[in-house]
């Protein structure tokens, strides 16, 4: 239909395209790799993606979706329902819904055909859409490559850019290449996909290709191509003086190669346009308002022009190279024309023109066809008619907040407090108060991540109400949110907020507000360390939603329960109310975060096993109600905890790399970086150590005035820190000032105190007087109550403290258990071979240092391997293995015995499990099982897994289904 066509080949592109090619062999591999094409408007890039869609379509499933130009505010998760219903559209309803399980609700929201009746939000959760698309991209690999391009990532909303964040780290396997393309000139510094690029380039999540402008050369072949004939020496230089290389312009340049050019670029691009008729001018102006592709009868309607004039107008705008036609619908060939034409439209025209666009779809809405709300606010803005774009803002914000895209709902929502004072009456317009639209924007703003707007927000409307006739119930709301956001942002102030909403809430009358309320204060005393207050003002909250039938809450209360008489010292008790709280459980969110909190108690009691076991309940759980990747990363986060001090580090290792919550709140985030800057310090990396927790440190400081569990996982990071760079006395320095401390003692003191038993033993051994803090630790550690003083902590304590043969002995004995921290069988053999060294033993001693060093460096543990070597080495003692019998040693000195997690991987091979079922049983990714399950072979001697299934059995009888913690 057109007599302007893009050249038959590429020019000046093999290399990129070439590396396209590459990595998309390697995800057809089963490495899933995300591929970015950036560059200048005009330089190729949906040319490239184009050329190579075509080329690999006979070998994958191509998926394409389009991120809208809507302004400031954009259309949540834009270019992904696309894509997903095309994937759809290739496996069929029936497979998805098997496939995604109880996802297929949370799917509904994007795509209604999915589900036989509207999906219920109240049913589902921004985790369970995460987890289903993620789940449908998997399945879709199983049966073929999948190749899903995002065009014009310039554009995209930040829900989609979470989305995609979040894809590019989960999607641990599959045939899977997601190629974005992003016009680099559109992208401003510090903006939400500036921010999405940065992080995910540094995160080595996606490969960056970006397209250079064309040499002289490449622009003649171009030309060439593109007129047929030779383009002279200077014809050539006045075209590479305007179009300073970029392919789109040389493209534009050459059609004006007839007549003289124009001055500017935006006239070159006008000069198509100026060339057509006056129904093909109107058509093309009309399709300019379009912010997506145009089906025929829109265009139809808007353009106003007869059948047979309207198909003509729309054939010559396709000759004049302006227009294209995909797939039934009309869309201009380049963005720059579109931006062009309707840039010189007169701003009359441009408001007629949206105002018709509103109203079409306006029209569709009184038809009950599905509308976009984005694109209708868009238009209504645009037509600057503000009361209705007034109206259509909150319509899209409460519609992009029902599908959890709360970055999409937040800019709307802004858009409507920005249209809000030029609307006479707007709060009857809009159908709810000033304060009820700030109230809601906060909300959204807190679920979108960004803490520091939402709690701007909030304050602003607790301004705007008059305390003495406001209701009660909005008072109490507004100041339980604010105290809410606070606390995520790790601020001082929650807890007098809530208790002003405690006093609110029960006058209100509404029993269910008022456990909540009540719940909330009890949470912030607990965290405050305040234990008594929160033990009084639980009771008060399960009295209440006891009153009201709110198990959950009671649940809750019970939960609070738990947490403040563990600290409290009260180990029966405590644990009694977890398994109150348990059986209250109603809602998957009240078992979450009994298990959340049960299985940090229990880390912290030592009992790191059974933490295990019920943090892998909890990742069972969360995988059955499809959010294992996302509120399931919370439970891997505090699991890894129990899993770092039964020495497990490459299985933290492996859980922190998969890590996803991005833009979860700041506290959540802490949490994490603690384990993180332990981990390195573990490995013997103190300087990176060292930078991370300088960088976290303002933080913590912050947080740790009121979550005092914040204040002591300072402590323990910079004690880590310390240690790994070999400053014992610094480290104890920090123990040492958490003493003199007079605020809040929780169970978090006895880890560390623990530690400084350890460091004592070392410092002694250099010969430092520690007479006078030893007794300080001593002092400290028999100050618990009784119930924590009877586990086997204590010993091992008093025994490095005042070393004695038998005290160390016995330490020893102790250490190997799986209640106290692994890195103590490293520290009670090396305090014992000190001693036996000064009483002359030097045999005995020498047998305890190579077990010694064999443990720590099975463990990993950088300082003490150093530590157990160089005292050897002083003393003149050889760290061979004086004893086969042990794991480690043989570990060690065999080179073809299994490690620690071959043996966990064979048990495994034992149970008949795939890799991807051993992946997710170990939290390890497919290509990691691969590596584990080709060491085994090779070890075990056997090609097959049946093989190597048998050889368990007669190998390892003993070791068999051995693995701590692991649910069946």
């Amino acid at each position: 239909m057109s007599s302007f066509a893009p050249s038959s080949a590429m020019v000046g592109r093999e290399a990129e395209i070439g590396l396209v090619r590459r990595l998309f062999e390697g995800a057809a591999d089963g490495v899933p790799v995300g591929v970015l094409i950036d560059g200048e408007a005009g330089i190729g890039k949906s040319r490239l993606l184009r050329e190579f869609a075509t080329e690999v379509s006979t070998r994958a499933d191509v998926h394409v979706g389009w991120c809208l130009d809507l302004g400031a505010a954009r259309t949540a998760y834009g270019p992904l329902t696309a894509i997903l219903r095309s994937i759809v559209g290739h496996l069929g309803a029936e497979r998805v819904r098997e496939a995604v399980g109880v996802g297929a609700e949370a799917l509904g929201m994007l795509l209604p055909e999915l589900v036989d009746e509207p999906a219920d939000r109240a049913r589902t959760s921004p985790d369970r859409l995460r987890d289903a698309i993620a789940t449908l991209i998997e399945t879709a690999a199983e049966a073929a490559p999948q190749v899903l391009v995002i065009e014009d990532l310039h554009w995209a909303d930040e829900s989609t850019l979470a989305l995609l964040s979040f894809l590019l780290r989960t999607l641990a396997r599959g045939r899977v290449l997601l190629l974005l393309s992003c016009r680099s000139d559109d992208v401003r510094r510090g903006d939400a996909v500036s921010r999405f690029i940065v992080e995910a380039t540094r995160s080595r999540l996606i490969e960056r290709v970006t397209l250079p402008r064309l040499d002289g050369d490449a622009v003649r072949a171009l030309a060439e191509q593109l007129t047929g004939r030779s383009v002279s020496d200077g014809a050539l230089a006045r075209m590479q003086e305007r179009a300073e290389g970029v392919p789109f312009f040389v493209e534009e340049i050459a059609d004006c190669t007839t007549g003289p050019l124009p001055d500017g670029l935006r006239d070159v691009l006008l000069t198509r346009f100026d060339r057509l008729g006056d129904d093909a001018q109107r058509v093309v102006q009309v399709a300019s308002g379009a912010e997506r592709p145009l089906s025929h009868p829109l265009l139809s309607t808007l353009a106003g022009l007869p059948e047979d004039r309207l198909d003509e107008a729309i054939r010559e705008a396709a000759r004049g190279g302006i227009l294209v036609i995909d797939s039934d619908l009309y869309r201009f060939r380049h963005a720059l024309l579109r931006e062009a034409v309707h840039d010189d439209l007169l701003p009359g025209e441009r408001s007629r023109l949206h105002r018709a666009y509103a109203e079409a779809l306006e029209a569709q809405r009184d038809g009950t066809d599905g509308v976009d709300t984005a694109s209708l606010a868009h238009h209504w803005h645009l037509a600057q008619d503000e009361p209705r774009a007034l109206l259509a803002s909150i319509d899209a914000m409460r519609d992009a907040k029902g599908r959890f895209a709360f970055a999409a709902a937040a800019r709307f929502g802004e858009l409507a407090l920005e249209i809000w004072p030029s609307v006479p009456d707007a709060a009857t317009v809009a159908g709810l108060s000033h304060v009820d639209l700030l109230q809601t924007l906060g909300s959204v703003l807190r679920n979108a991540g960004d803490g520091e707007r939402a709690l701007a927000v909030i304050s602003a409307a607790l301004d705007e109400i008059d305390p003495e006739t406001v209701a009660p119930r909005l008072h109490a709301r507004l100041l339980r949110d604010k105290a809410q956001y606070l606390a995520n942002l790790g601020r001082p102030g929650a807890i007098p907020l809530t208790e002003q909403a405690l006093d609110l809430a029960a006058r209100v009358g509404d029993d269910a507000l008022h456990a909540t309320v009540l719940n909330q204060l009890a949470s912030r005393y607990m965290v405050a360390g305040r234990l008594h207050d929160a033990l009084r003002v639980a009771d008060e909250a399960e009295r209440i939603a006891s009153r009201a039938g709110d198990r959950d809450q009671m649940s809750i209360a019970a939960n609070v329960h738990g947490v403040s008489l563990a600290h409290l010292g009260d180990i029966t008790g405590g644990i009694l109310e977890f398994d109150r709280a348990r059986d209250l459980a109603r809602s998957s969110n009240a078992d979450l975060r009994y298990r959340v909190n049960y299985s940090d108690a229990l880390t912290l009691l030592g009992r790191y096993g059974e933490a295990v076991l019920i943090a892998e309940e909890g990742l069972a759980l969360a995988r059955s109600l499809g959010v294992g990747r996302s509120s399931g990363s919370i439970m891997m986060q505090n699991m890894s905890v129990a899993l770092f001090e039964r020495g497990e580090i490459e299985r933290v290792d492996e859980m922190m790399s998969r890590d996803h919550r991005q833009g979860a709140l700041r506290v959540f985030r802490m949490y994490s970086s603690m384990t993180r800057v332990r981990a390195l310090a573990w490995r013997g990396r103190s300087t990176e150590a060292a930078d991370m927790l300088r960088e976290w440190r303002p933080a913590f400081v912050e947080t740790g005035q009121t979550e005092r569990q914040i204040w002591y996982d300072l402590i323990t990071m910079t004690v880590a820190v310390a240690e790994s760079a070999g400053d014992l006395r610094g480290a104890l320095a920090e123990i040492v000032a958490m003493l003199d401390d007079d605020g809040p003692v929780l169970l978090h003191q006895r880890r560390l105190l623990l530690q400084a038993a350890a460091i004592i033993a070392d410092l002694r051994a250099e010969g430092d007087d520690t007479a006078a803090v030893s007794e300080r630790v001593a002092d400290a550690w028999a100050a618990q109550p009784a119930q924590l003083l009877a586990d086997s902590w204590s010993p091992i304590v008093e025994a490095l403290l005042s070393p004695s043969d038998p005290a160390l002995q016995r330490a020893i004995d102790l250490a190997e258990g799986d209640d106290v921290p692994v890195v103590f069988r490293v520290i009670t053999r090396l305090e014992r071979a000190r001693l036996l060294l000064r009483t002359g033993d030097r045999t005995a001693a020498g047998t305890l240092l190579a077990e010694a060093a064999t443990i720590a460096r099975t463990l990993g543990h950088a300082r003490l391997t150093t530590t157990v070597t160089t005292f050897a080495h002083a003393a003149g003692l050889s760290l061979d293995p004086v004893r086969g019998d042990s794991a480690a040693t043989a570990s060690a000195s065999d080179p073809d015995a299994l490690t620690a997690r071959e043996r966990q991987v064979l048990d495994l091979l034992a149970e008949g499990l795939s890799n991807r079922q051993i992946g997710e049983q170990l939290f390890i990714s497919v290509k990691t099982v691969s590596v584990h399950v080709s060491a085994v072979l090779r070890k075990l001697g056997v090609s097959t897994r049946t093989e190597a299934a048998i050889a368990a059995g007669a190998r390892m009888p003993a070791q068999v289904n051995s693995r701590p913690g692991v649910i069946r």
